[in-house]
């Protein structure tokens, strides 16, 4: 018997933040996750969640390892694996959070060109939408 989806909390419904911050789904079907300790997930989780659209992030060690109750070896350990992996690059006092390996990014528009208009489910013909063409969307109306 095949299992229907429903929502469980309808009033609960997940909405595309204000704030810029997500999780590629390649982090899992690409088994990168897989490879990560505890530590380094939990590291890679905050810094994905407080990062800017470049994925940009300015919190010290200090910081980092106390919110995440990680000893400053845990921490160094974890930060060094998410690096070795590819899902960071780190250079004091600045984290990057990078494109996973493999994955195509979409095209970063010019800062000097002119925006396009926001397109919608109405101009799209009813078609669905990728989830990075919706960020970008609120991205842009956010200017």
């Amino acid at each position: 018997m095949k299992a229907i989806k429903q929502l469980l909390r309808p009033e609960r419904l997940r909405q595309v933040p204000l704030q810029f911050s997500w999780v590629d789904q390649a982090l899992v079907q690409q088994h990168f996750i897989d490879r990560c300790q505890a530590c380094s997930a939990a590291l890679y989780l905050f810094l994905i969640t407080v990062s800017d659209a470049q994925g940009l992030s300015y919190y010290g060690a200090a910081t980092l390892a106390r919110r995440l109750h990680l000893s400053d070896e845990q921490f160094a350990a974890a930060r060094q694996q998410l690096i070795e992996l590819e899902l960071i690059a780190y250079r004091s006092p600045l984290y990057q959070v990078l494109a996973l390996p493999g994955t195509v990014a979409a095209p970063v528009p010019d800062a000097a060109a002119p925006r396009a208009p926001a397109t919608t489910g109405a101009t799209t013909g009813g078609q669905p939408v990728s989830l990075a063409t919706l960020l970008q969307q609120a991205q842009q109306r956010r200017g």
